[in-house]
């Protein structure tokens, strides 16, 4: 099932072009204090039992605003080295490795992004800095289906709701990465969810992305250093992990910086096109 967020908080399900609002079919007033995590989130689980088709509205997905699939995550988590041959790259790259030299995850651990830096494919990415460089990453990102604590690498799977495309937009310089890639619209996840019974292996998808039609990005994330699964062992041995919390998976080689008014487009097999515009530079 792909799920979308949509004109303003409207839940639906995507289906070929049709999205069909079931915002109806769920409890979107929960009593304070707030649970932790998206208190939709594990509603979408259920979701495909209790949503009926008749008489619910019906919007062409060309026609309506798309928006982050969550809008709450607790915790957005990056994993800053994960493919191997973006160690390598980035220990090639002076502006990138600022002095550092990147050896393994394990080593530099993970990092975590602001929620307010979140934004969906209708909104735009604004740079912050005129005079630093703002790269794009592209990420599959794993979606928390339900409460995960010292999760086992051979169980993680099971906390998964459903993945996404994400798009970890990062400026260059000395900063700890949470700083750096924390500023608003620096976090973009979308078109939709694709939930996890229907992506039963991510370990072997292809991913890419293009600048203005020329492809900057491409790999497979079977070229992972950590799995999904051991990531989320990981990430749960140091984090609660709560409904709706996300994990940036790690980006691969062909990172490069984005200028205002550039279109990038994320694609990752068997979940969807992520097409973004670069806006105005936010001083």
């Amino acid at each position: 099932m792909r799920i979308c967020r949509f004109n303003m908080d409207r839940l639906g399900v995507v289906d070929g072009e049709t999205v069909t609002d079931v915002t109806d079919a769920l409890n979107t007033s929960p009593k304070w204090p707030l649970p932790q995590g998206d208190w939709i989130v594990p509603q979408l689980a259920s979701l495909a039992e209790r949503r009926s088709d008749a008489g619910r509205p019906k919007h062409s997905i060309a026609d309506v605003r798309l928006e982050s699939p969550v809008a709450n995550p607790g915790k957005i988590i990056g994993a800053p080295i994960n493919y191997k041959a973006h160690i390598e790259e980035a220990n090639a790259d002076r502006e990138i490795n600022q002095g550092k030299t990147y050896t393994s995850l394990e080593e530099f651990g993970l990092f975590l992004k602001a929620g307010s830096s979140l934004i969906g494919p209708s909104d735009k990415i604004h740079p912050r800095f005129r005079d630093r460089r703002t790269d794009h990453e592209v990420e599959l990102a794993v979606i928390i289906g339900k409460t995960a604590n010292r999760v086992s690498r051979d169980k993680a799977l099971e906390y998964v709701l459903g993945y996404t495309v994400a798009l970890d937009v990062t400026v260059r310089g000395k900063e700890f990465p949470s700083f750096r890639k924390s500023a608003d619209t620096y976090s973009v996840l979308g078109p939709w969810m694709v939930t996890a019974d229907e992506l039963l292996n991510p370990g072997v998808l292809d991913l890419s992305l293009s600048v203005n039609g020329e492809t900057r990005q491409k790999s497979n994330t079977r070229m992972m250093i950590f799995d999904v699964a051991r990531l989320i062992e990981y990430a749960s041995s140091f984090y609660t992990l709560y409904p709706g919390d996300v994990i940036m998976t790690g980006t691969p080689e062909g990172v490069s910086p984005v200028s205002p008014g550039d279109t990038l487009v994320a694609e990752i097999e068997r979940i969807g096109r992520l097409e973004m515009r670069v806006g105005e530079v936010l001083d």
